[in-house]
């Protein structure tokens, strides 16, 4: 398996990523908006690829103000799920955080007791990313409630206890990656 990662925006590599990401999240960011991030210098997308095959993506954000890298989406192909390519596409993804000095990795998770939902939250314990219990976020202009998960890259990373706090480094991102 081959893994790439690229801060610039790439039409042709998007093209090859394009369809897992559509499948994954159908409600997720406009293209627009992701080339936008690009150009903006806050967002890097991971690729895992066997051959010419995609079988995996990733966008992850910086977010401003801490060395935190943001998990926005991650992705292996449908057809490809349950048999552990998730946990070591992360675990590439997280090796590349390390060697850019990220000192933790953020994410929001879906929390409604759904058993999607419950399985994605499964998945990111098995990543070894902890949950921030004590907040949950809700957005204005999207139902789910959501919480905060966190994980530590450097043993001298400041933690993160509180959700809300996790969540301003969340929220900022998100508001900087839809300004135009």
């Amino acid at each position: 398996m081959e893994f790439s990662t690229t801060d610039k925006w790439d039409e042709a590599l998007w093209q090859k990523v394009r369809k897992i990401y559509l499948k994954e999240f159908e409600e997720g960011k406009p293209e627009n908006i992701i080339k936008n991030m690009f150009s903006k210098g806050i967002c890097f997308l991971h690729v895992l690829m066997e051959g010419q095959d995609t079988i995996a993506m990733a966008l992850t954000g910086r977010v401003h103000g801490r060395p935190i890298m943001l998990i926005d989406y991650l992705a292996v192909r449908r057809d490809l799920q349950g048999k552990g390519i998730g946990l070591i596409f992360f675990e590439k993804i997280k090796d590349w955080a390390l060697s850019r000095n990220f000192e933790m990795m953020l994410l929001e998770a879906e929390c409604e007791q759904t058993p999607d939902n419950l399985a994605r939250i499964r998945f990111w314990k098995k990543c070894k990313f902890e949950l921030l219990e004590d907040y949950t976020h809700h957005y204005i202009w999207v139902p789910e409630p959501y919480k905060a998960m966190w994980q530590p890259l450097k043993p001298d990373a400041v933690p993160l206890t509180e959700g809300r706090e996790a969540f301003r480094y969340i929220t900022a991102f998100h508001r900087k990656s839809f300004r135009t």
